[in-house]
């Protein structure tokens, strides 16, 4: 344990003109207070305090925030008032203590309006004053370096709440050492299996290429003083465990993929020689495409500064520069806390530290949030919409009148449609960004103005879903999308009851179905017509029930599995052969399965893509009215026929005999890219009895590759048996059946 002198000795290391008195007597009245008290390890309770004001020492931060550090938890768990610490170290120091001591108890697993109210506390603290958010997180990160002396679920649960929004809030103030420790060490709690892998793998690779970082950093010191720029230093590292981890899930990869496992710092005195290194550096060793950032000219939300570039160098190692000066590593390494100016006797500011006059960046960023949020939200609809979004790495915009819109970095402009209002997202059809007219797809950045361009006639495509990134514009579009597939289905039965009862010689009209709902089972009459559509009834049983006394006169003549024709309309009576059996020419012979209304051979064609027994299907008539195409409901294509219901016949499987003949499907896989892919999936295709008819492959990224495969099946259950058999193999990524 830290003694008293000791931690008076740090502080004065870097500000010899400390108030010696001020740490002395917060050391003692801690010590007092705290008395005998234990924790869980069985070390002294005052132990904690005095590591978190150690910790908040390597920050360089001044005796108010040390003696805070060594007060805050006198309040909450010892018989100190805050009239009492007013009147020994100031109204300043106790109102800070007492704003810890509020949000101390911030519990993930509480009722959710407790939780959200402790957040905004959290939040408001925080906003009020940076000095809280700099000691709740040294309070956590020991509590996270001490934690194995909880029970499992404990450090689980403190370990999922550190990680939720502790460790992504140091991240935001630019406290990155900070930040990666927190994650580490809720990472080996959270996930201890992948941790211990990972770990292990990453301890191999460090003995396989031992001495590799001194090289690359004496070989990139040697070169860098070559070519004239003397007294940089060049810092090499390997990758900490729940980095690697978080890159092998985002980006679909192996271990055994990744290629930039190793990170190298170059620090330097001035900008210009940031430039200079930059310039050295590419001219010696070649850059791969793609992973240039220049975050000097251009620095992050959190005053981050640093030119990021990734070269393959010396051994033919790909690794990761990141170039800065020095005053740029200590914002890198201790965000907020290294530019922060405390005067004596007056409030604490945080300052730029290229414009000592004007509030960092960060911390303008958290406060000017936090009043947004802060502001007419129920605590549970606070927590709901702001505690995920608000600690990702974010984009801030505007709406033409000035209001201030969070989004995740990634969003476009469809997020932004839904962040400012549902209804705004469904009817959505441009963008104006900055006063320029952009595609929908475009990703906002910081400061943008937004202007959304709207349609009382648009409905948000289904594909929207997969270009947003919010969790509210996924949610409106899955919910528009099922509104207007059951009004497509409502728009595609309604067709077919009124020609099935046109040709029975009856009157259909909503009205008359209204009191034979009970008979089909449906609550309404729009679900009734939809269920039609989708073919979970037929157009003849809504007939029936609301005509009980119609006798149907036609005739249907089922033909016999040796001839291998099918039924395929209970309305129609239409069968025909299918294409490529022996009989005829795979038309329909009227004689054998005659269709009311029409004469002669009927020839029947399926779409490009296929249908396979068990789709709902649908065929469309040539305009000739000399064949059928036969579509599944599913395809895009039928949209273009929506003016023509005449066009327009109700047709479905009825296969009362074993199916003896294959039918195409086609499905599109991603699958990453590497030696033995495309056997392992023909493998899998094979084993599940499916034939593969024609195959062609694209190059989609560098690690991946999408493969358009027609397959023939027997019906629909086989082909989803072996979508769901691809989608085990660890070497596909995405697997969907498409229909155009």
């Amino acid at each position: 344990m830290m003694r008293q002198y000791e931690l008076v000795e740090r502080v004065q290391q870097y500000k010899p003109d400390a108030n010696e008195a001020l740490l002395n007597k917060a050391y003692v009245y801690a010590m007092q207070k705290h008395g005998q008290q234990k924790r869980a390890s069985g070390d002294p309770y005052i132990s904690h305090p005095l590591e978190v004001a150690a910790i908040l020492t390597e920050m360089h931060l001044d005796e108010s925030t040390i003696a805070v550090a060594l007060l805050h938890d006198t309040i909450e768990d010892t018989s100190a008032t805050r009239a009492e610490i007013d009147e020994l170290f100031g109204e300043d120091i106790g109102r800070l203590v007492e704003g810890l001591t509020k949000i101390k108890k911030l519990d993930l697993v509480s009722k959710k309006a407790k939780q959200a109210e402790n957040l905004r506390k959290l939040l408001l603290a925080i906003s009020d004053d940076v000095r809280v958010l700099l000691v709740k997180l040294a309070d956590r990160l020991h509590n996270m370096r001490t934690l194995d002396h909880m029970s499992a679920e404990k450090r689980a649960r403190i370990s999922e709440e550190t990680m939720d929004i502790y460790a992504p809030l140091a991240g935001r103030m630019g406290m990155q050492d900070m930040r990666e420790e927190l994650e580490e060490l809720s990472f080996c709690h959270i996930n201890p299996e992948a941790f211990e892998t990972v770990t292990k793998r990453l301890e191999e690779l460090s003995r396989r290429n031992e001495g590799l970082i001194k090289k690359i950093e004496d070989e990139l010191t040697d070169l860098l003083e070559a070519n004239g720029l003397t007294g940089a230093s060049v810092k090499g590292r390997q990758k900490k465990a729940y980095s690697v981890f978080r890159k092998m899930q985002s980006k679909s990869l192996s271990f055994e993929q990744l290629s930039d496992v190793y990170g190298f710092r170059i620090i330097v005195e001035t900008v210009p020689a940031c430039y200079q290194a930059l310039g050295i550096v590419h001219s010696r060793w070649r850059v791969v495409p793609g992973r240039f950032k220049d975050y000097i000219s251009t620095p992050k939300q959190n005053d981050y500064r640093s030119i990021h570039t990734t070269i393959v160098g010396p051994s033919r190692q790909r690794i990761e520069l990141q170039i800065r000066t020095r005053r740029m590593h200590e914002i890198a390494e201790y965000g907020i806390a290294a530019h922060t100016l405390y005067k004596d006797g007056q409030t604490p500011s945080l300052s730029d530290p290229d414009n000592p006059g004007r509030e960092s960046n960060a911390y303008s960023w958290l406060r000017q949030t936090i009043e947004q949020l802060s502001v007419g939200d129920s605590p549970e609809e606070f927590l709901e919409h702001t505690k995920l979004e608000l600690f990702q790495d974010q984009v801030f915009c505007f709406t033409p009148k000035g209001k201030l819109i969070a989004l995740p970095r990634g969003a476009t402009t469809i997020d932004f449609a839904y962040a400012v209002h549902t209804n705004i997202g469904d009817t959505t059809v441009g963008a104006k960004i900055n006063g320029r007219i952009m595609p929908l797809v475009t990703r906002l950045a910081n400061g943008d103005e937004v202007e959304i361009i709207r349609s009382g006639v648009q409905v948000p495509p289904a594909a929207w879903e997969e270009i947003v990134v919010t969790g509210k514009a996924r949610a409106a579009i899955r919910r528009a999308t099922r509104m207007a597939i059951r009004k497509q289905y409502a728009g595609l039965g309604n067709r077919i009851l009124e020609r099935t009862f046109e040709r029975a010689g009856k009157i259909f009209s909503r009205d008359l179905m209204r009191p034979a709902l009970h008979r089909l089972g449906q609550k309404d009459v729009e679900d009734a017509i939809a269920a039609v559509g989708r073919g979970e009834i037929s157009s003849l049983d809504v007939l029936r029930a609301v005509y009980p006394d119609h006798q149907d006169e036609r005739v249907t003549v089922k033909p016999s599995p040796d001839e291998g024709w099918f039924h395929m309309n209970s309305a129609t009576g239409m069968a025909f052969r299918l294409p490529g059996q022996s009989k005829g020419d795979g038309g329909v012979e009227a004689g054998v399965a005659p269709i009311r209304g029409l004469s002669g051979a009927l020839e029947v064609r399926f779409a490009s893509n296929g249908a396979v027994p068990g789709d709902r299907i649908v065929g469309i008539m040539d305009e000739n009215r000399e064949g059928i195409t036969i579509y599944p409901i599913q395809a895009s294509a039928l949209q273009k026929f929506d003016d023509e219901p005449e066009r327009w016949i109700d047709v479905r499987w009825d296969l009362d005999w074993a199916n003896k003949t294959r039918f195409c499907a086609r499905v599109l896989v991603n699958a990453i890219n590497e030696p033995g892919t495309l056997a392992k999936v023909a493998q899998a295709i094979a084993t599940q009895d499916v034939n593969i008819r024609t195959l062609s492959m694209v190059r989609v990224a560098i690690d991946f590759t999408e493969m358009a495969i027609d397959l023939e099946v027997w019906d629909l259950r086989q082909l989803n048996q072996m979508i769901a058999h691809l989608k085990e193999l660890e070497c596909i990524a995405t697997i969907k059946r498409v229909f155009d």
